[in-house]
């Protein structure tokens, strides 16, 4: 067992630290962002072309797409280092970790080169058309239909959930091209610019965040888009959609531990409840970080281990919503007014890191229905892991 990093590997992460040391942007022009702004920052765009331009923005991707082939134990210590200062490489992560991710995976060249190069040196925003009104864990139920004609692809039909779209220029949507197929067949992808004829977003708002408008409904009106937007194969999208997925989950399990972090750092027990509750969740943080240094070994020497990355995120997920839950309990009617954290830094004025903890609480139902709910998660673990039959 080795329980610290190579020496290539503090080298690597010497050389980051040295370029934010010198390059982070300063409090007064990092202005405070909300995603309910209508349009990711000049400041935030310059920050996120820099990361391109010196190999930081996604160091596993080589040079020309921003980053420098790093191991995967190099492209952790990145999010660390990232994670340590509360710093954004992107306002726009899902067309970054996602969307640029899944072209540069299954995009022709021209797609890598017109597309994911300028959403990875934030030229453009791009957001994820997956879910739709009766189709969200279930997503080879859609039904947003896409018709060939000629030279073009006619979309009709409607997205829900699809952060971001408000302010995106494009959408990766993914669609129904051959409705006699099998669900998980018949399906395609699509490259949609916003600006067509025929698209309609309209944000709206969320439970946990009345104020930030991130969520939208996207409607498709006889939108014809080009076909040499397809992305990837006619009725093949299927891959592209467990592909996309996978670009999400890899390292996901690292945001919640950063989350449980945040928790005990604000959370002060104030009763015998409150200390077992600070107890297990000292305990969910280790377990959280053990398992997942142990898939990221596992990792790094080419193994494929899927059903590790379930268990962490269903480990991770619901440890950060048990300990926002007893932290909101703990404070009674005080949890409406918790002031930000202020122990750890926050260079980048994101207000979203100065929630109460009703806010905390209620935006935690995410983590255990985005990038696959824990009843996916689950029967993933039961069947990879213990073995049971499917259901």
């Amino acid at each position: 067992m080795q329980l610290s990093f190579d020496a290539d590997v503090e080298a690597f992460r010497a050389e980051f630290v040295a370029f934010l040391t010198e390059h982070l942007p300063s409090a007064d022009v990092a202005v405070e962002y909300s995603r309910s702004s209508a349009d990711v920052p000049e400041w935030a765009r310059q920050w996120q072309r820099l990361l391109f331009d010196n190999g930081w923005l996604l160091p596993a991707n080589p040079p020309e797409f921003g980053g420098r082939n790093a191991s995967v134990i190099q492209q952790y210590v990145h999010l660390e280092e990232l994670s340590k200062r509360r710093i954004y490489h992107s306002f726009n992560p899902q067309g970054l970790g996602i969307v640029a991710a899944s072209l540069l995976s299954f995009g022709s060249e021209e797609q890598k080169h017109k597309w994911a190069v300028r959403i990875l040196r934030a030229e453009i925003t791009a957001a994820l058309g997956m879910s739709e009104p009766g189709a969200g864990s279930d997503l080879a139920s859609l039904r947003t239909r896409a018709v060939r004609d000629g030279d073009e692809f006619v979309v009709d039909g409607q997205k829900v959930w699809t952060s971001g779209a408000h302010d995106a220029d494009v959408l990766l949507t993914f669609v129904r091209t051959d409705p006699t197929a099998p669900k998980h067949k018949g399906i395609s992808v699509l490259l949609i610019p916003t600006d067509l004829p025929g698209v309609t977003r309209r944000p709206f708002p969320s439970v946990c965040s009345p104020d930030d408008l991130d969520f939208n409904e996207v409607y498709f009106e006889g939108v014809r888009v080009p076909a040499e937007n397809l992305v990837g194969e006619l009725n093949r999208g299927w891959s592209v959609a467990t592909g996309s997925l996978g670009h999400e989950r890899t390292l996901l399990w690292l945001g919640y531990a950063d989350r449980l972090e945040d928790l005990l750092t604000d959370f002060e027990p104030s009763s015998p409840a409150d200390v077992d509750a600070y107890a297990k969740l000292v305990m969910d943080t280790q377990a959280l970080r053990l398992l997942g240094s142990a898939a990221l070994s596992r990792e790094a020497r080419g193994e494929q281990d899927v059903a590790s990355l379930s268990i962490l995120k269903v480990l991770g997920s619901e440890a950060v919503q048990a300990g926002a839950e007893q932290a909101l309990y703990s404070a009674g009617l005080d949890a409406l007014a918790h002031p930000a954290v202020s122990s750890r830094p926050n260079p980048m004025n994101l207000n979203n890191f100065s929630s109460g903890w009703f806010e905390r609480y209620t935006r935690s139902f995410a983590g255990t229905i985005a990038g696959g709910t824990s009843e996916i998660q689950r029967t993933i673990i039961a069947e990879r892991v213990l073995g049971l039959p499917r259901a």
